[in-house]
């Protein structure tokens, strides 16, 4: 006999197009541990001359992620550990750390020197043994510098899929875009610097048969924040490959996963007919203890004062991104930002998605968002 439930369900996941309504069987409720940007870095894994060569503005910045490197980085996957260990016991058991690019901060200067910290960065989180696979996308710092495109493909993308098959035994992750199937979510790791990354997603878009669909993309596809215009598919010669992705999100009701922009921002747009999701964390911590700054809460906060939040950056651009708000804010039906780093702990249970937010590496979540729209 079918209950009310599992008919609403049904009905839900027909309103999808291609999705196959599993609800009858019913999916075990699961969790994941997000984290953002890390900058995984060090002195040694650079070629000071070529950097202060070629990218000389860069090197107070390297000296500052290779501090927090050594000092803060093993605090906070002390958390993450803890935390995974504390989900066990709970009713939706962690399957898997996901992390949104950036990994190591790169400019490194030529192969070896890449192959050398992206090495380091694998064995430094395989140390941690946090006893579930660590999966991630592609970020620009991975694959920026000379030699840091092949160190990636030699190194980091192996990385990928041993890690996804221990999910998936279907996934092939023989480039930067693959799927991964879990239960009833597919997570889909685009890789935002690759030319066939939008054609690849609507193929997976087009075929998919699960209850969840997550993309995974290192920079935000919806501007939040002071840098208006990093997003992906930024400028006027773009907008028709923002158009279509925005399409395809908005069709699918998906989730997008991110970071980039090293804060926190969760929000839903409308597009395709419908809506989807964003969600962005950033784990590279300035203290273990820190606590959010400059938090913003409702779509009336979704305008062009964004811009204030880093008076600094880029001046001469403060107007083009007030009226990229303007336009935007027309289609943002939910928005919450903060400036800080940490974790999130997203929970999968049936139709529901949430994310528990948590500032450095504190227990305690400090917000807590619907993604499921």
């Amino acid at each position: 006999m079918t209950t009310r439930r599992r008919f609403l369900q049904a009905c839900a996941a027909a309103a999808l197009p291609g999705v196959v309504s599993h609800a009858a069987g019913g999916a075990k409720p699961f969790s994941f541990i997000l984290l953002g940007d890390l900058h995984y870095d060090s002195l040694e894994h650079h070629d000071l001359k070529w950097l202060q060569e070629n990218h000389g503005g860069d090197l107070s910045q390297i000296q500052n992620y290779s501090r927090l490197t050594a000092e803060l980085m093993p605090g906070m996957f002390a958390a993450v550990k803890q935390r995974i260990a504390a989900l066990r016991e709970s009713s939706a058991p962690p399957a898997f750390v996901l992390q949104v690019g950036d990994l190591v901060q790169g400019l490194c200067g030529n192969a070896e020197l890449s192959v050398k910290q992206n090495r380091e960065a694998l064995a430094f989180v395989t140390q941690q043994e946090l006893g579930v696979p660590f999966l991630f996308t592609k970020g620009n710092h991975d694959v920026t510098g000379d030699g840091a495109k092949e160190a990636f493909d030699e190194v980091l993308l192996p990385f990928m899929a041993k890690e996804a098959k221990q999910l998936d035994a279907a996934a092939s992750n023989t480039k930067a875009n693959h799927l991964v199937t879990y239960g009833e979510s597919q997570f889909a790791f685009f890789d935002a610097y690759d030319k066939a990354s939008l054609e690849w997603l609507e193929a997976v878009a087009a075929k998919r048969t699960v209850r969840h669909l997550f993309v995974i993309v290192h920079p935000p596809v919806v501007p939040y924040g002071a840098r208006a215009t990093w997003h992906l598919y930024a400028g006027e010669k773009l907008k028709a490959q923002r158009e279509k992705l925005l399409d395809v999100l908005g069709q699918q009701e998906a989730m997008v996963l991110g970071g980039h922009l090293h804060k926190f921002s969760a929000l839903t747009r409308a597009a395709g007919g419908k809506r989807f999701s964003q969600l962005a964390v950033s784990s590279v911590v300035s203290a273990l203890n820190q606590a959010p700054k400059n938090e913003l809460h409702g779509i009336a906060s979704y305008n062009g004062d964004q811009v204030k939040l880093e008076p600094k950056h880029s001046p001469e651009t403060v107007e083009l991104r007030r009226e990229l708000y303007e336009t935007e804010r027309k289609q943002v039906t939910a928005f919450e930002y903060a400036d800080t780093a940490g974790y999130a702990v997203v929970t999968v249970s049936e139709g529901n998605v949430e994310a528990a937010v948590h500032a450095g590496s504190q227990a305690g979540a400090f917000q807590k968002v619907k993604l499921s729209v």
